[in-house]
């Protein structure tokens, strides 16, 4: 038996109107939007769910719940390149030799050489990593990235992203 503690400590996938994954919502929420109306249950196939209980009604909150309205999403602009947004992007580790200390700015293509400072072209580099590579390409300092750079995307494109792989997985 699932103790009151561990019910409330779980969590829903909440899915747009258009039935796209949008974000993770504590048991909570999720309680609250379809006693509401403003959500409903999602069945995806073998989904299980929460029974949650009150001295009036017993409410059986599934894993997965829609919301039956259109909200207005925030507008979402891709970030500034700086450094924070860089060492986040790439998880504050050197993209050429996975150390986590030192760390600076590289421009993959060096800006003497006509590199931009843009998303595809900044990445994260120990000071080592950095003076090794100059003023050169990683191809001609002999250096491989880790990852290839990009812009961040958006939150609820990540997520989904992160939802379809996760259940892609289960399914198999």
């Amino acid at each position: 038996m699932t103790s009151p503690t561990q019910v409330l400590s779980q969590s829903v996938v909440v899915f747009s109107k258009n039935y796209l994954p949008i974000s993770r919502i504590n048991i909570k929420r999720a309680i609250t939007l379809l006693v509401t109306g403003k959500a409903e249950p999602l069945d995806l196939g073998n989904s299980k769910g929460y029974s949650v209980r009150s001295p009036s009604m017993v409410l059986l909150v599934p894993e997965q719940i829609r919301l039956t309205f259109t909200g207005t999403e925030r507008i979402w602009k891709v970030p500034p390149v700086n450094r924070r947004e860089v060492l986040r992007r790439d998880k504050h580790t050197c993209q050429y030799c996975g150390h986590t200390k030192h760390l600076t700015l590289d421009h993959v293509i060096p800006r003497s050489k006509g590199g931009k400072h843009s998303w595809d072209n900044v990445v994260i580099a120990c000071e080592l990593c950095n003076s090794r590579k100059g003023d050169r390409t990683p191809k001609e300092a002999g250096m491989l990235l880790h990852t290839k750079p990009k812009a961040p995307m958006h939150p609820t494109v990540a997520f989904a992203e992160q939802f379809w792989r996760e259940h892609q997985v289960d399914q198999l």
